[in-house]
């Protein structure tokens, strides 16, 4: 039988209801509060009385801010997208999946080589007729203007290093990769935060190249999740570092599993944290795999 809750622990829940329900400088209730954008647990009325509760509510905004963020960076992220033809799990490398600008599908390397070794001329999956790199950038842009995140992503690349005959902009594509990023392709996200990284496109800021690897890290993209795992190690953040390298390594990436391996020799990872994440790699690898990817990787024609 279910246990009713103690009084003490009714009245934390009433006082929690209470104050998402009503104004917290003015306790105002009613519809149309706005909920504060730092820690998402006050919410006000107006701006007005959100600038008159800000000198009591800055310190506590922070740290409620600052462990969310922390929440989210180190919450194992979604299962990866998955081939829209072979329905598995699409690889870590680049160059083992390829975009598609006339259905704006990413397609594993696979699945590309299998279909393009009977009938080269056509899309693997909307059966479109492949056209050369003029042919592909004007459907990129078609992709671009329909809001598609992924090919704002490719246009970006393509504008920062000036190929297919696109003048080379830096800017521009800092700007794409912010576009990208906001609408939910997490490599944009790190893309930007190169840019910020090397001053191409935009001013030189650490600030800025360390928040957008966060965001892309968020979003579920792992190399950014290494590069931060990398940087917490070099610190002296080490637990930091194994729980990045811990949530790699459970997505199946290679990279990751390696430097808890290191981690492991220098005793500085439990034995049984170790083979579970062992297994966990294990199971996520092989859900990548598939006879057509093993032979696609030593066969790229086709790509």
């Amino acid at each position: 039988q279910r246990r009713a809750p103690s009084q003490q622990a009714q009245q934390l829940r009433d006082s929690i209801v209470h104050m998402m329900l009503t104004c917290a400088a003015c306790g105002k209730d009613g519809n149309g509060l706005k909920t504060c954008a730092g820690c998402k647990s006050v919410k006000y009325c107006s701006a007005d009385c959100q600038n008159e509760h800000r000198p009591r509510h800055k310190k506590e905004c922070k740290q409620r801010a600052a462990a969310i963020h922390r929440e989210a960076l180190f919450k194992q992220p979604p299962p990866r997208e998955e081939c829209p033809i072979c329905c598995l799990p699409l690889p870590f490398k680049n160059k083992e999946a390829k975009f598609q600008a006339c259905c704006g599908k990413l397609l594993c390397a696979g699945c590309i080589c299998a279909v393009h070794a009977r009938e080269r001329s056509l899309c693997p999956f909307c059966r479109a007729p492949e056209t050369g790199p003029s042919g592909f950038l004007k459907r990129l842009l078609k992709r671009v203007e329909a809001d598609d995140p992924i090919a704002m992503f490719n246009l970006g690349n393509t504008t920062l290093h000036g190929m297919m005959s696109v003048p080379k902009d830096a800017k521009k594509a800092a700007g794409l990769f912010l576009r990208s990023g906001d609408l939910g392709y997490a490599p944009a996200y790190l893309n930007l935060a190169n840019c910020y990284g090397t001053s191409e496109g935009v001013e030189k800021d650490i600030k800025k190249e360390i928040h957008y690897t966060e965001l892309a890290c968020i979003g579920g993209d792992i190399i950014a999740r290494i590069k931060l795992g990398e940087d917490a190690w070099n610190i002296g953040k080490k637990q930091n570092a194994i729980k990045h390298f811990m949530i790699g390594a459970r997505m199946g990436h290679d990279n990751s599993l390696s430097a808890l391996k290191v981690i492991f020799s220098h005793d500085d990872l439990p034995k049984s944290d170790f083979e579970m994440v062992l297994r966990a790699h294990k199971e996520a690898s092989d859900e990548m795999k598939s006879e057509q990817r093993t032979a696609a990787a030593s066969n790229t024609i086709y790509l």
